[in-house]
């Protein structure tokens, strides 16, 4: 009788390094001017951990991001230029790290128990959110040169689109505005930028916190968030405000559905840390104020129109990246001033349903979640459905955004299979 066979080991755990370096080291890439550049090379370096362990599970609704990069790639027959192509590989290269992250996250978080450690690189970027929005709440006009930009020839980073990317500036102001607001925005070039991410990590914090019920870094991670209030209040960021008002109206929802009171007390007490810091910061009159002296509503309309208009003539693919066009009033590109426009614009009409598809079905996966960490999580796709009109996602946030996905599926999962079977939700092992 032959004897059986051995059985298959078990692929290597991933080590969660590569992602504490990636995301938790992000004041220092700032700071050494390779946060945007740098961000796919250190994606390259997830993928090929991947690639040597074999066997990844990937996530639910993998095909459809895989879909949408290929439309992406498609689309590039439609460049205008040669000097686009540089532009559009960029962004295809944060789409790409975007999905190695969040492959890389569900893989790592499957494998272990202990959902808390692989939360911890992400639990670290917020930080560095925190303490960089202080740094351009108290030296806003701080505007350094960085080595990556000192080392670069002076025709290419006097390029704007460079020059965005590899200078440091703490804060972002309008040059129309005849008395300049300054904004919050390191480590990005743009506050907006800033103000989505926010919006998308401060969920995974309190998720986080409610899964670890002890040790410093819990303490220190509720001490930031009312920390956090005055730098992101003082970006003015109209649609941060919008996404997470959203994200904690259908966490209040589900938990008054539910009958979950530690979801409801969590909301209740963000809400109220958000009222105090409100009280402080009066950003109701700064945002009046911002919007009485510039235009900006404005301008996002007129480029909202003059992509509706011009993609009935390239409706399957698009035009490959956005456009400057002397019809606007607005000074940027046509197919900019947010992901939905940039995707429709750029790629066409399905590569933005498979994009906006892959945020609807990660909804619906993540709203499965029972326990208060679970749900908390699983507002983070509502978060970003509610951003993709206003805020483009083209950069590191589209990572965040996916590692965070990536998470809150695999504790969804384990909880439906835990409720499906009438077991005890499984507990989540506390490090000590």
């Amino acid at each position: 009788m032959p004897p059986a066979p051995s059985p298959v080991p078990a692929p290597p755990l991933l080590p969660i390094w590569p992602l504490a370096v990636m995301f938790g080291l992000v004041p220092i890439w700032w700071l050494a001017g390779v946060f945007y550049l740098g961000w796919p090379l250190a994606g390259g370096l997830l993928l090929a951990l991947l690639l040597t362990r074999g066997r990844v599970p990937l996530p639910p609704a993998t095909g459809i991001w895989l879909l949408f990069l290929a439309l992406v790639v498609v689309s590039a027959t439609q460049l205008p230029s040669g000097t686009a192509v540089l532009t559009f590989a960029l962004r295809l290269a944060f789409y790409v790290t975007a999905l190695v992250v969040g492959v890389y996250a569900y893989a790592a978080a499957r494998d272990r128990a202990d959902l808390v450690a692989v939360l911890v690189p992400l639990c670290a970027f917020w930080l560095g959110l925190v303490v960089l929005g202080w740094l351009g709440v108290l030296a806003p006009r701080l505007d350094l040169t960085t080595p990556v930009e000192a080392l670069l020839p002076d025709t290419l980073a006097q390029v704007p689109f460079v020059h965005d990317m590899v200078h440091l500036a703490a804060s972002e102001f309008s040059a129309r505005s005849l008395n300049p607001i300054y904004r919050p925005a390191a480590p990005y070039a743009y506050t907006n930028a800033y103000g989505s991410a926010y919006a998308m990590t401060l969920p995974c914090v309190v998720g986080f916190v409610l899964l670890w019920r002890r040790g410093p870094l819990r303490w220190l991670l509720l001490a930031s968030v009312p920390l956090s209030l005055p730098p992101a209040f003082l970006t003015l960021n109209r649609a941060m405000f919008l996404s997470l008002g959203v994200g904690l109206a259908v966490l209040g929802l589900r938990a008054s559905l539910r009958g979950n009171p530690r979801v409801a007390l969590s909301v209740v007490g963000v809400v109220v840390a958000a009222a105090v810091a409100a009280w402080i910061v009066p950003v109701a009159d700064l945002i009046n104020e911002r919007v009485r002296r510039s235009d900006s509503t404005t301008d996002r309309l007129s480029l909202y129109a003059e992509v509706l208009h011009r993609v009935r003539d390239s409706p399957w693919l698009g035009y490959g990246a956005p456009i400057d066009v002397d019809t606007v009033s607005a000074e940027a590109p046509i197919g900019t001033q947010g992901q939905l426009w940039l995707v429709l614009f750029s790629h066409g009409v399905p590569a933005l349903l498979c994009f906006l598809a892959w945020f609807v079905v990660a909804a619906v996966i993540c709203a499965r979640a029972t326990s208060a960490a679970g749900q908390w999580l699983a507002v983070v796709p509502v978060v970003c459905l509610a951003q993709i009109p206003f805020y483009g996602m083209a950069n590191q946030n589209i990572a965040v955004a996916c590692y965070a996905i990536a998470v809150a599926m695999v504790l969804a999962g384990r909880e439906a299979r835990a409720g499906s079977t009438g077991r005890a939700r499984p507990r989540v092992a506390v490090p000590a």
